[in-house]
């Protein structure tokens, strides 16, 4: 013969909470049907070792879906309130269940609890007051740093002419060290759900770039003096002096129908760019690595060589070209879901 447990109930506005007395329980088996929650369970109570169910008939409609979560000690359940208020009882009779009683480690009277929304409320907007904080700065910085690579870099073009190409890399690459590292954060901002973009496609391009300018250049005096880098440097300048502002607006909810057609648009064909740009990069710098060894991996004495970098640019131009299409793809998407939202929006 089953036995009815002891359970004690509190509410909120959106949620009733029910603790059963039972340990070491076993077997359990909670759902809602046509508004009766429906109990039963193996375990230990106030009568020993036994089968333990109870039923209850709720005063106003529920969700059919129930959580429960069970430790040694207790079963607890929450059951979610279709309509947000509050119960002046839990159960549809008058009559309160005999083993029935209010939770008082739990308990709230109607304006405690609204204070308690109201302190989870404040706690949320100063923790997205902080985000966006965040990112107006970041995005500023970015942008900042990016428009004076290109401006300096059209000026130059302007007044040295032709031979502003040969010295790019003394001129700007400070700068662009400094934008590029900052950059790795968007791959933290993405893990951690701090902007909600993919993981994969941000990574792609950061660590691209980071090889490109770090590795190809960085490391290659030889490459200094390429107009090469002036292509690289100019291309991503180009995409990103629209890009940052666009998302800077974005932490304001506000929109710039000219700027936001720019970043959506403008990559489309500088995107492609760069990267063949960064693919003639690599492909200039293999000579270099051949004959400089640099990187290379020494092998054992008997077989008396290496394996030299050149091979591992050889993939990676492969990987670059496979990331051109992946990036490309989830940026095409993104401009085709922006541009049917606010075409929705007009209609």
């Amino acid at each position: 013969m089953a036995l009815t447990p002891l359970v004690y109930w509190a509410q909120r506005h959106e949620d009733i909470y029910l603790r059963v007395e039972l340990t070491d329980v076993q077997n359990i088996d909670v759902h809602v049907d046509e508004n009766v929650l429906h109990f039963s369970a193996q375990g230990h109570g106030a009568k020993g070792q036994n089968e333990y169910k109870f039923s209850l008939d709720f005063l106003l409609p529920v969700k059919p879906q129930v959580s429960y979560k069970s430790t040694q000690r207790q079963v607890n359940i929450t059951v979610h309130k279709i309509q947000r208020g509050w119960w002046e009882r839990l159960t549809l009779r008058e009559r309160k269940p005999v083993f029935l009683a209010p939770d008082f480690d739990r308990w709230l009277d109607e304006s405690d609890a609204e204070m308690e929304i109201r302190e989870k409320v404040r706690v949320q907007l100063g923790f997205v007051s902080l985000k966006t904080v965040f990112l107006i700065v970041y995005n500023l910085v970015q942008f900042l740093g990016f428009s004076w690579i290109f401006i300096n870099m059209t000026v130059r073009l302007f007044i040295i002419g032709i031979d502003s190409l040969y010295d790019t890399f003394h001129t700007i690459s400070d700068v662009m060290f400094f934008c590029q590292i900052l950059a790795l954060v968007e791959v933290l901002n993405a893990a951690f759900g701090v902007v909600k973009t993919g993981v994969i496609p941000t990574l792609i391009q950061v660590v691209g770039r980071n090889f490109i300018l770090f590795i190809i250049f960085g490391s290659l005096e030889e490459m200094h003096h390429k107009p090469v880098v002036f292509f690289v440097f100019y291309l991503w300048s180009a995409i990103e002096i629209f890009r940052y502002p666009f998302y800077m607006l974005g932490c304001f909810n506000t929109e710039w129908k000219t700027l936001t057609w720019l970043r959506y648009t403008v990559w489309m064909p500088l995107y492609p760019l760069g990267v063949l740009a960064e693919a003639l990069a690599v492909i200039q710098s293999i000579p270099i690595f051949d004959e400089s060894k640099l990187f290379s991996i020494p092998l054992t004495k008997v077989i008396g060589t290496s394996v030299s970098f050149s091979y591992f640019l050889y993939i990676y131009l492969v990987l670059m070209f496979l990331g051109l299409f992946i990036n490309f793809s989830h940026l095409y998407k993104q401009r085709k879901r922006r541009f049917r939202t606010k075409k929705r929006k007009a209609n």
